[in-house]
């Protein structure tokens, strides 16, 4: 049966295949899992991982690599503290020059290289795999700091009226930027295009005058450095007013091409380590990396300077170069850049500004008649914005900021490179963090440099790397330790050489036997190598190991582990012992296949003292109830049970009094307690007076006479204290009873004999009522009785007229 066999050679795994029985180690813990083979491969491979360097610090069947664990782990597992390998990293600072503090009305002129803005200048971090360093860098931003500006301006047709404007534009803004600083140089140049077609016309006649009509213009050019940068404004105004228009045929211009020259050419423009401003100034787009090719130009732009005689003279041999291109250049030269362009044209540069670190975006009036307030403006909000930037890092390398701005703001990620609104005088600090992962394959020795855009000053961090350890210094060479001196001897262990293999670099890989080997792994004879728990290595069983670096597997054969014993409640030797070769060894107290068995009967303690409420057997600190209707962990509950009262009323009734349902079978069933009499209730035990549980009871008797006592165990003894007299209720007194009935008939009568009055005069008020109603709605009839004759008889007097 073919088998896998892995070896561990100087860190590498090598995989031999033959009649060797092989498997891969569980996956554990980061530094377990490395499988690391020597103390430098150990601690590259996290923070937290250290070496064993005790010589008898492994155990039987433990493999080189189990010397690499996490320090709690090697500490748990016995390794003197001065026997492990933990190096740590550390910072030096080695230039630590203060930021300037100086007024721009200070007497004392400082040239630029004497004026610092950035602290510390240069440190050293000595770097441990997965373990960071971080250090403070302080940025502040000097006042009367030099500056120095180089306007380069689009000259072709379009751009006519703008060039009248710029023509004093030397002294008036000289003007300006003393208020910002005392030294200040200004430079001037020109771009048109490519002076190939399709970009101009190659007519002989539009080659000396590219216009048309009566306009007099220049040649066509690519770019032309026509003032390198002076102190003298006057200088630039003559100069600029001696230049004229040209023109080209298509809209964008080949600005680029002069954007490049005026980065890389720092010897022809001029440039001093300082602020360093490029006002880019055009009213049409630009040319960029491709473009060339309609011009038959495919060479790409080499980004080196070719300057003659202030001209540009490889336009029409290199192409445009691309935005990458430039944003490396003019990080590289640190020039902030000023885009001075027209209103159209504003939304083209302002993407392109999103492109260019440190660059600012203007809108240039029509005759560039604002180009002043707009370089000033520029300038301010340039210059109020520190940006970090860093080299490129060595692989495996990583670096973090963390930014304390103006009004401590704290900025984190890509935020926490930069700084807005910051003030001539303003100090900020950012604290970095450098990280590696692994050592560089290449030296021990790197070096990164941090800056601000757009400034010239940096700062050099120096990146030393732990590799190995301290103790690998003081290795023995071909050591007799290793097996007649196969390998090195460093850190505790064998570290072999070349062809050898083995814990002590015992074996050579080619000429040992496998079948002879194999033997020595076999447990009994058996069939089993290692007890399929580990690996055969030149004749010695090496262990896997486990997810959990807590289990190992350990014994000559691997035939031992510390996790595979008797659990109970989920807990390995539950929880009270230790797994000793698959054998639970119990603490003190408990006993058992896995330690559940405590020996401690404290738990099975009723509240009246006794084991088990006397009602069952304390078996492992549990109580086994032998009386079937008590359960609980102490035998104490008795659902079904009436009570202790009305379990013992009967007994209590008939020894006391004679009486009740047990009267005749009280000698029988009711002498398991002793009887204790007290002349009244206040005589019997209270429950504060006892150091064992008491219940009170009041019960009746078939006669409702009250009987009161206690019941209690002391000393497995039960104990019934009864009062002796029965608390009966008084007979009945008949007098007051017979009064009381009569007394109530007669008021029974009365109130009957009112209740009939009152309903008669109600009934005879209703009645009369009635009569009166009836009689005021009576109508009487008037007609005359025909027979009757009237007793008055009226005599008229003939005679008389009515005087």
């Amino acid at each position: 049966m073919l088998a896998k066999r892995f070896f561990f050679l100087q860190g590498e795994v090598m995989s031999w295949c033959g009649a060797w029985s092989c498997s891969v180690p569980d996956s554990g813990s980061i530094c377990i899992k490395a499988n690391a083979q020597s103390c430098g491969e150990c601690i590259q491979v996290a923070e937290s991982c250290g070496w064993c360097s005790d010589e008898k610090f492994l155990s039987s069947g433990e493999s080189k690599s189990a010397r690499c664990d996490d320090l709690q782990s090697l500490k748990d597992r016995q390794c003197p503290e001065d026997k492990i390998e933990n190096p740590r990293g550390a910072i030096v600072i080695d230039k630590d020059t203060p930021v300037t503090n100086r007024k721009k009305d200070s007497k004392e002129k400082l040239k630029p290289e004497e004026i610092t803005q950035i602290q510390p200048q240069k440190l050293t971090l000595t770097l441990r795999s997965g373990e960071p360093q971080t250090f403070s860098l302080k940025f502040k931003r000097a006042e009367d700091y030099p500056i120095d500006l180089y306007y380069l301006m689009d000259l072709s047709f379009s751009m006519k009226d703008d060039l009248e404007n710029v023509k004093n534009l030397g002294t008036d803004l000289m003007a300006e930027m003393e208020k910002i600083t005392t030294d200040f140089r200004i430079g001037f140049g020109s771009f048109v295009e490519k002076t190939v077609m399709p970009y101009i016309s190659t007519t002989p006649a539009r080659l000396i005058n590219p216009c048309t009509g009566n306009q007099n213009c220049t040649s066509p050019f690519s770019y032309k450095n026509v003032l390198k940068l002076t102190d003298k404004g006057d200088e630039f105004n003559r100069l600029v007013s001696q230049q004229q228009i040209s023109g080209n045929l298509d809209s964008p211009e080949g600005g680029f091409d002069a954007i490049m020259q005026v980065a890389v050419c720092e010897e022809q423009i001029g440039w001093r380590n300082v602020t360093r401003l490029l006002v880019f100034s055009t009213d049409a787009g630009f040319h960029f990396a491709g473009d060339g090719k309609l011009g038959g130009i495919v060479l790409p732009n080499d980004g080196k300077c070719h300057l003659e005689n202030n001209m540009y003279t490889m336009s029409h041999y290199y192409d445009y170069p691309s935005i990458a291109h430039l944003v490396q250049k003019l990080s590289d030269h640190n020039i902030q850049t000023i885009f001075a362009v027209t209103d159209d044209f504003q939304p083209v540069y302002k993407e392109l500004q999103n492109l260019i670190p440190k660059s600012a975006v203007g809108t240039l009036s029509s005759n560039s008649s604002n180009v002043i307030k707009l370089i000033i403006d520029a300038y301010n909000s340039l210059s109020s914005e520190v940006i970090l930037e860093n080299s490129r890092l060595p692989e495996g390398l990583s670096i973090t900021y963390k930014s304390i701005c103006k009004n401590g703001v704290e900025g984190t990620g890509e935020n926490g490179r930069k700084c807005s609104n910051i003030s001539i005088g303003d100090e900020v600090s950012f604290q970095i963090s450098v990280e590696s992962q692994k050592c560089p394959s290449h030296g021990k020795s790197e070096v990164i440099k941090i800056k601000p855009l757009g400034f010239t000053e940096e700062v050099e961090v120096v990146l030393k790397f732990i590799c190995d350890c301290e103790c690998s210094a003081e290795g023995e060479l071909n050591s007799q330790r290793c097996h007649e001196g196969n390998g090195t001897f460093e850190c505790g262990a064998c570290k072999c050489n070349a062809g050898r293999i083995g814990r002590l670099c015992e074996c050579s890989k080619d000429e040992v036997r496998t079948e002879d080997l194999d033997a020595n792994c076999r447990k009994d004879n058996g069939t089993d190598i290692c007890s399929n728990n580990g690996d055969c290595v030149c004749g010695t069983c090496e262990c896997k190991k486990r997810e959990n670096p807590k289990e190992v597997y350990s014994g000559t054969y691997c035939e031992c582990d510390n996790f595979n014993c008797d659990r109970s409640n989920n807990k390995l030797c539950g929880g009270h012992g230790v797994c000793e070769c698959r054998k639970c060894i119990c603490d003190a107290n408990y006993t058992g296949s896995a330690c559940d068995c405590s020996l401690d009967h404290s738990t099975c303690l009723a509240k009246n003292g006794q084991i088990c409420n006397g009602r069952g057997t304390c078996e492992c600190g549990i109580c086994k109830c032998t009386d079937a209707k008590f359960q609980g962990p102490t035998c104490e509950l008795c659902p079904t049970c009436p009570g202790v009262c009305a379990e013992h009323k009967d007994c209590v009734q008939c020894r006391a009094f004679d009486a009740g349902e047990k009267k005749e079978t009280c000698e029988r069933d009711c002498s398991y307690f002793q009887l204790i009499t007290v002349k009244d209730s206040s005589k019997l035990p209270q429950p504060t007076d006892q150091i064992f549980p008491l219940t009170h009871c009041k019960e009746r008797d078939a006669n409702d006479c009250w009987f009161y006592f206690t019941y209690a165990i002391r000393n497995s003894t039960k104990e019934v204290y009864v009062v002796e007299k029965l608390e009966c209720p008084p007979g009945p007194d008949i007098i007051p009873i017979v009064a009381g009935v009569v007394a109530g008939i007669v008021l029974i009568g009365l109130a009957l004999l009112l209740i009939w009055k009152l309903l008669m005069i109600i009934h005879d008020r209703r009645e009369f009522a009635k009569f009166e109603k009836e009689k005021m709605n009576a109508k009487w009839d008037t007609g005359e009785n025909p027979i009757y004759k009237s007793a008055v008889t009226t005599v008229v007097n003939p005679k008389y007229e009515g005087k």
